[in-house]
């Protein structure tokens, strides 16, 4: 039998972390052979301190720059973008803001077949580096493949004025990358799914250095944001080597997503996803006690108060979890957990108040 295995990956060809770096946008363009027009995709927050900033710098240097200021990731708010960018005759894409804008940018790109750079103004959750964007749809969030960045410009100066609840999340995002690869060697094992031990190695080594500075992460300390970028970057990169979201989201993200299914919670994705990592590794058998300390050094939430959401919501997202992703197999199964055991998992980890 002939050997016909094929597997493509992606990844930025520049990431440039720092203070102050928005000032290297011009070089990283020139580099990456941009030609003229080039499309920023901003948000109100967001385009006066940063956006604004690439535009001129740009603009003085003889690129032809539109803007075009957006919402959340909806698929009308794409739809918008990508006509901008084809009505403008956009040769580069440029997003400037949170993850909805970077998810925006990436889509537009794929669509028009033109690069793009991601330029974070927080980093809520490890999205920034990944060819993955998630849509709002009325059935919840929805996982896409979109395009790659081709840089990552990640300025510590503009990410670290950003609410440190969105680093907080994008650490607790990383962090339950635990439970996601746990999920992925379980799916390996007893459904023989393809897996990456590169992947698996990139994941892990995202989570542990979170894991090991959570002392070091703290508000309004520029250093934390230069210490928490690096793994939130490189947990983005481990999906460009599998080919698939799995290595950073497994049963963790399917219980994020049924709370937001649920319409229940205002809490951040990151944030949701930490949480659920919790009560999963604890049905792993693993050490749940390590992450719930990590995350309450960081200062993300440990439990449904935190989320701001009732107990009752906390077992009804753990018992519908599984019914999210049909094609991804958890440590919750084909038919997820009982009430009872939704229940006693959640108690046990703190993550609900003891009945």
């Amino acid at each position: 039998m002939d050997f016909d295995k094929i597997r493509e990956m992606e990844f930025p060809r520049k990431i440039i972390i720092g203070h102050g770096i928005l000032d290297d946008i011009v070089s990283v363009c020139d580099d990456l052979n941009f030609l003229s027009n080039g499309l920023i995709i901003s948000g109100e927050n967001t385009f006066k301190p940063a956006g604004k900033v690439v535009e001129d710098h740009l603009t003085d240097a003889g690129y032809h720059i539109a803007t075009h200021l957006t919402g959340n990731a909806t698929v009308s708010n794409v739809d918008k973008a990508i006509k901008e960018g084809k009505d403008f005759g956009a040769k580069f894409i440029l997003a400037v803001g949170g993850g909805s804008k970077i998810d925006i940018g990436k889509m537009v790109a794929k669509e028009l077949h033109i690069p793009f750079v991601s330029i974070p103004t927080s980093a809520a959750h490890d999205g920034i580096a990944s060819d993955r964007a998630s849509l709002k749809a009325d059935m919840g969030p929805k996982s896409i493949k979109a395009a790659t960045p081709n840089a990552v410009l990640a300025d510590t100066s503009i990410i670290s004025k950003a609410p440190f609840r969105t680093l907080a999340s994008g650490c607790a995002d990383v962090i339950s990358n635990l439970t996601a690869i746990k999920d992925w060697e379980y799916a390996h094992k007893l459904r023989n799914e393809s897996f990456s031990s590169s992947a698996y190695a990139l994941a892990l080594h995202s989570a542990s250095t979170i894991m090991d500075n959570a002392n070091l992460i703290k508000p309004d300390v520029e250093e934390s944001t230069w210490i928490a970028m690096r793994p939130i970057i490189i947990s983005g990169i481990s999906m460009s080597v599998a080919g698939s979201s799995r290595p950073t989201s497994g049963s963790e993200h399917m219980f994020s997503h049924a709370l937001d299914k649920m319409n229940v919670s205002d809490a951040l994705h990151g944030e949701q996803c930490g949480v659920g990592s919790i009560v999963m590794m604890y049905l792993h058998g693993g050490d749940w006690q390590s992450i719930r300390n990590a995350l309450r050094k960081i200062g993300a939430p440990v439990d449904s108060k935190g989320l701001g959401v009732s107990d009752e919501d906390v077992i009804e997202a753990l018992v519908t979890a599984h019914e999210i992703r049909k094609d991804r197999f958890t440590i919750l199964g084909d038919n997820g957990l009982t009430k009872e055991s939704a229940r006693k998992a959640a108690t046990i980890t703190g993550v609900i108040g003891k009945e």
